[in-house]
């Protein structure tokens, strides 16, 4: 099983929204979900501070920023890496 990764923060509603989203896909594709809480890492704030959330795969440079539908998700989890 691949992983998703979504980058978060502690309160994040827009998180909870793109969750719910999430779901219905991660389960359809075969991903797993793993939640980075990007507070703790100056680093992290820095580079997805006002992105989030933001999905990353395991095997792929691009990311895929908030607000994206079902079908974008959809669309990143099916598409080559690059």
């Amino acid at each position: 099983m691949q992983t998703l990764y979504l980058y978060t923060t502690l309160g994040c509603h827009l998180c909870e929204q793109a969750k719910t989203v999430m779901w219905p896909v991660l389960e359809h594709y075969g991903y797993r979900l793993q939640e980075i809480e990007i507070a703790n890492d100056d680093e992290m704030v820095e580079r997805y501070g006002i992105r989030i959330p933001v999905v990353r795969r395991d095997d792929c440079e691009r990311d895929l920023g908030w607000p994206f539908s079902a079908e974008q998700l959809a669309a990143y989890l099916a598409a080559d890496k690059s």
